[in-house]
């Protein structure tokens, strides 16, 4: 074979492998579990811990880099509750991360960002994007059934009698993250935190209750007490309350199924000082009231909780402010320990 037929070759196997003169070879990296639920005196948590931890082990963790400045890289590693579903169980991170004013990739922090029900993940983004912009390593991840985890086979939101253990599967996904990013480059071990709304909110107050893994925990517009939130609750509650109605979960059943998932069950199990409720005065889908039951469960102090005259949606606009304390706190919390280090 001549020099100009091993030419054509080399570009028909590159055309159709997908490559492109911008092709980045993934990345691979070992990391290792270090979920370390402790002690627990309370009987209930203990019975919560067991049903949503896992024994841990090592794993392998891809990142797919971007091929262009303005796009995230691509974090890829394997659920620690599967589905059974191949493409769901496959956890998926968009990595923003930390640069200077040179545009180089730093040593900083990371975030763990837990987006909202939207199936667009929007929210979500517009906060990682946000962290980003502060010059700290923001990870947005996708929740089970969403974005780069939804089956061709699924609508936007999951079927009624998958949300429980999609809700359980997204706990666990969102505290092996953080084992997951602490081996990446750049990312700062040492100060990895989690940040989640809505959705995202109740996910990370469960996760934030497993163990300590998280330097600094931020859970927004969320709360407690989701059994009597889906009971009474309007708008997003209502419709998951009539859809699991349709579906024939009601009542006790009901009640039931959402006990895995309470985030007061595991409040208490909080870092108090380093944990932080924003909770929106208005909120018409997680009434206050539901984060105060949270706040109170966890003991946290009344300054650990940022009220926002805004509702649950329009809360969005003091995104800035709110992404720009969570930067400080971050800050001072890696900044405390490192003066107490000898």
């Amino acid at each position: 074979m001549d020099v100009r037929s091993l030419g054509c070759l080399f570009v028909l196997l590159t055309a159709s492998a997908g490559w492109s003169e911008n092709f980045v070879p993934l990345q691979k990296y070992e990391a290792a579990d270090g979920l370390n639920a402790g002690d627990e005196t309370s009987e209930d948590a203990r019975q919560c811990l067991v049903d949503l931890s896992w024994k841990p082990v090592r794993f392998e963790v891809t990142v797919q880099p971007n091929e262009h400045p303005l796009d995230p890289s691509i974090v890829r590693f394997p659920s620690p509750r599967p589905s059974g579903i191949e493409v769901n169980d496959l956890v998926a991170l968009e990595w923003y991360s930390a640069k200077n004013e040179k545009n180089e990739v730093i040593e900083a922090p990371a975030v763990i960002v837990v987006h909202e029900s939207g199936s667009r993940m929007e929210v979500g983004r517009l906060i990682a994007k946000a962290i980003h912009a502060q010059g700290l390593h923001a990870f947005m991840i996708h929740l089970p059934t969403y974005g780069l985890r939804r089956p061709e086979h699924t609508k936007d939101k999951p079927a009624a009698e998958l949300v429980f253990n999609i809700m359980k599967q997204g706990i666990t996904d969102a505290r092996r993250a953080r084992d997951a990013v602490a081996v990446l480059p750049h990312v700062d071990a040492r100060s990895i935190s989690i940040q989640g709304t809505s959705l995202g909110g109740f996910v990370t107050a469960t996760a934030a209750g497993l163990d300590r893994g998280f330097s600094t925990v931020h859970i927004m517009v969320a709360g407690g007490n989701l059994y009597e939130l889906v009971l009474n609750g309007k708008r997003e509650a209502g419709k998951l309350r009539e859809t699991l109605a349709e579906a024939g979960i009601q009542g006790d059943q009901l009640k039931e199924l959402f006990a895995p998932i309470e985030p007061i069950r595991l409040a208490h199990r909080y870092d108090r000082n380093n944990t932080w409720l924003y909770t929106a005065s208005q909120d018409q889908v997680v009434p206050p009231h539901h984060a105060e039951a949270l706040r109170k469960a966890a003991g946290l102090d009344e300054d650990h909780q940022m009220i926002l005259p805004a509702d649950h949606y329009t809360g969005i606009v003091y995104t800035p402010i709110i992404v720009q304390e969570i930067a400080k706190k971050i800050r001072r919390e890696l900044s405390s320990r490192e003066q107490k280090t000898p």
